[in-house]
């Protein structure tokens, strides 16, 4: 309900507004009334009512008089005059204090209503307005811990784009961080951050990230002031701030080995941290970042679990290594020969430069271990050996080489996967005839009920058909089709003696679609039709 103050100083005239108008229809309730506009201020004070129904002209203090008090102590309280006097410079005063409406003695009933109708409609916007800010409020206080989070991330990432505001978006945000102090970042990658992740659920992944950012910012509390927060999976940025002692690296580094040791023990995780350079202003944040950035990345050389000062590393000036068609020639020549000795020299004169090449070789690795993946690929397909199980197998090395943190882990993944392929190929050219009637045979056993044709089988043994059939034959003495018949056939006696089994169906169960063709065939086998030979064995 809306609550309501009259202030008239005649008693007919208030008692006629409270007794003959239906203000609850509208929400409303006549909470006070007033004969004068100094006692009508004391009850408003007293009551504060949303709207006050007053006279213009009264003995003490006037309803002008009494308005200009209101708008100063309750500015959202609504006013509205009533006057027996059309007087137009009383009309003007009562505009300049922004009066809802003016209405005239005797008051009309209906004129009265739509007024009041108005005023209502008008508190009940402002009520909704309040509302939705209040509500606003709540959310922004909820979404703070995000908002800081995006703010410092675009701090490491793009520096200070708008200095004349970061004061306000600091003040706003709850940040204490001055333009011109003395930073350094830190960054903690978690090793093997996909295999530790892949072991966790959703919810126990983000109870993960947050027992990370809590142990290291209370960590960071203990040495000295600074903010962290997640930048990407498995990463975590930490802005540090500090004073200009001379111990300060030996704290940054004390610190750190602080946080590697205590999330190991607490949470069983090993993490790589990379420190970056000191900065004395805010807006070099991205420079220092992204020497942490690189230090951290160097433990492909150095390996995990460490703690990385760019400042320790030693940088060569060699020039971007790259792996050139020769080179990739050369490796093929070396796998289609089944070299095994050759192929890891080769494979040295490859991943040694790299590795020596601290600052490009991270990426450059990568980047010639892919390209060794596509080169072996286009071998097996030109050998026709470029199979179903030999294509998914590529699918998972691709995945795993982008999940790989060490240089040594790189490369013994790509030289494994190149040896397999060196064997598969050396099996293929020593033409093992017995090896493959095995498989062929393996295949149609465990494949005889599906429509198998002799693509699908010269496929799977990377062998062309042609080839493949007058292999078969000359070492089996029976061509592929008559071995799958015959396979196809004993199946079908094995599931004749089961009653259960109906003769549509065994027709289907062992690779037929035409009954009537099963018939003949097995009857031109056995000697027998299914049906009687089923009699024959019931």
């Amino acid at each position: 309900m809306f609550r309501l103050v009259i202030v008239d100083d005649e008693p007919t005239v208030r008692h006629g507004l409270m007794s003959y108008f239906e203000w609850e229809k509208y929400g409303i309730e006549v909470v006070g009334e007033a004969d004068d506009g100094d006692v009508g201020l004391e009850v408003i004070e007293s009551l504060k009512p949303d709207i006050v129904l007053t006279d213009v002209r009264m003995p003490q203090m006037d309803g002008i008089r009494l308005s200009h008090a209101i708008k100063a102590r309750f500015p959202l309280m609504k006013i509205v005059f009533v006057s027996g006097h059309d007087d137009a410079d009383y009309l003007k005063s009562a505009l300049k204090v922004n009066a809802v409406d003016y209405i005239f003695k005797p008051v009309d009933r209906l004129e009265l209503a739509a007024v009041v109708e108005r005023v209502v409609n008008e508190l009940k916007e402002a009520e909704q307005e309040r509302t939705y800010i209040v509500d606003m409020q709540a959310k922004l206080t909820q979404s703070m811990p995000l908002l800081r989070e995006k703010f410092l991330m675009s701090l490491i990432r793009d520096g200070i784009p708008h200095s004349g505001r970061i004061k306000d978006r600091l003040d706003f945000l709850g940040l204490v961080l001055p333009s011109d102090a003395v930073y350094w970042t830190i960054v903690v990658k978690i090793d093997d951050s996909d295999q530790v992740v892949a072991t966790r659920s959703e919810r126990d992944q983000q109870l993960l990230a947050y027992s990370i950012l809590n142990i290291i910012q209370e960590i960071i509390g203990k040495y000295m002031q600074g903010y962290v927060f997640e930048n990407r999976n498995g990463e975590y940025v930490g802005i540090l701030r500090m004073g200009e002692e001379d111990t300060q690296e030996e704290m940054l580094l004390g610190m750190a080995e602080d946080i590697r040791d205590s999330l190991l023990k607490w949470l069983k995780i090993s993490v790589t941290i990379g420190v970056g350079e000191r900065i004395s202003e805010l807006a070099a944040l991205p420079q220092s970042y992204n020497r942490a950035q690189e230090a951290a990345d160097h433990r492909w050389y150095l390996g995990k679990n460490r703690i990385i000062s760019i400042d320790h590393l030693e940088h060569d000036n060699e020039s971007v290594y790259r792996f050139d068609a020769a080179q990739g020639e050369r490796i093929m020549s070396v796998v289609k020969s089944s070299d095994k000795t050759a192929l890891h020299a080769e494979l040295d004169d490859v991943f040694i430069p790299l590795a020596q090449n601290r600052r490009l070789g991270f990426s450059n690795a990568r980047n010639v271990s892919l390209q060794l993946i596509l080169l072996t690929s286009r071998l097996l397909q030109e050998l026709n050996m470029l199979g179903p199980d030999m294509e998914k197998k590529e699918r998972d090395l691709w995945e795993s080489i982008f999940k790989q943190e060490r240089m040594a882990d790189l490369r013994q993944i790509v030289e494994e996967h190149l040896l397999q392929v060196c064997e598969s190929i050396e099996e293929k050219r020593k033409g093992k005839p017995k090896n493959v009637i095995e498989r062929i045979h393996a295949l149609i056993e465990q494949r005889y009920a599906e429509n198998l044709q002799i693509g699908d089988i010269a496929k799977e043994v990377y062998l062309s058909s042609t080839y493949m059939c007058l292999l078969f034959k000359q070492e089996t003495g029976e061509t592929i089709n008559e071995f799958l018949t015959k396979v196809r056939i004993e199946k079908a006696k094995e599931l004749l003696s089961d009653p259960r089994n109906k003769f549509y169906e065994v027709c289907f169960m062992v690779g037929y679609s035409d009954p009537s063709y099963f018939s003949k065939l097995f009857k031109k086998y056995v000697g027998l039709t299914p049906s009687t030979y089923r009699d024959q064995m019931i």
